[in-house]
């Protein structure tokens, strides 16, 4: 069974950067999550600029790039100018007068457009944007820190949008609280990928390509 297993780099031991970045590469991470909070749209500060621009000189692996600011449209060149084609910009709808715009400069620089949904944000409220993105976040927690127990409720909405790709083509990710078990229910139902942090990737006392090893062989009979 095929999924996308990504390091929420937030999560990383930034006395060490450099060399986290290195071991998740050569342990097999598939992707670098990486989180850019303002303080305004979530009550926390979490990653850099410079931080993105390191991670994406360290590794030819794709960055994804979670906006968790309010009116991405300002900044979002600043973004675009430092990633490359494959690399993906998530930004919250909510967060934004008019998303498809940010969206739709996201498409012309030719990287991947994705939107990120909260615990509190409907389906029914994205579903146009649906349209036209290729990858939506799933949020199973409130956005803005790391260690967060899961919503169950977010179960159904996950479960709605795999329903919904068959009428529009885009890709569903868990990002928070993600542990064996809930990859072990959701991957056969058809999420793509799994945001991994300290639940079940940072902070262990095993190297990240065991963690990540083991993941790849769990049985989902």
């Amino acid at each position: 069974m095929y999924f996308q297993l990504m390091a929420s780099m937030m999560c990383a031991d930034y006395g060490n950067l450099k060399r986290e970045v290195e071991s998740l590469d050569k342990g097999g991470i598939d992707s670098f999550h990486i989180d850019i909070m303002d303080g305004r749209y979530v009550p926390n500060y979490a990653m850099s600029l410079n931080d993105m621009r390191y991670i994406r000189s360290a590794t030819s692996k794709p960055l994804d790039v979670h906006l968790m600011v309010e009116h991405p449209n300002n900044t979002i060149e600043i973004f675009i100018n430092n990633l490359k084609k494959g690399d993906t910009i998530y930004i919250h709808p909510e967060a934004e007068y008019h998303p498809s715009t940010t969206l739709q400069k996201i498409i012309n620089a030719g990287l991947i457009p994705g939107i990120a949904i909260n615990p509190g944000t409907s389906v029914e409220t994205i579903y146009e944007m649906l349209r036209i993105v290729k990858s939506v976040l799933v949020m199973a927690v409130n956005p803005g820190n790391a260690g967060q127990m899961f919503l169950p409720y977010v179960g159904r909405k996950l479960k709605h949008l795999l329903e919904m790709r068959k009428e529009m083509k885009f890709d569903v990710y868990w990002d928070g609280a993600c542990s064996a078990e809930k990859i072990r229910d959701y991957a056969p139902l058809g999420v793509r990928g799994f945001v991994l942090g300290t639940t079940l990737l940072f902070g262990k006392a095993r190297p990240y390509g065991d963690t990540l090893q083991a993941i790849r062989e769990m049985r989902f009979d």
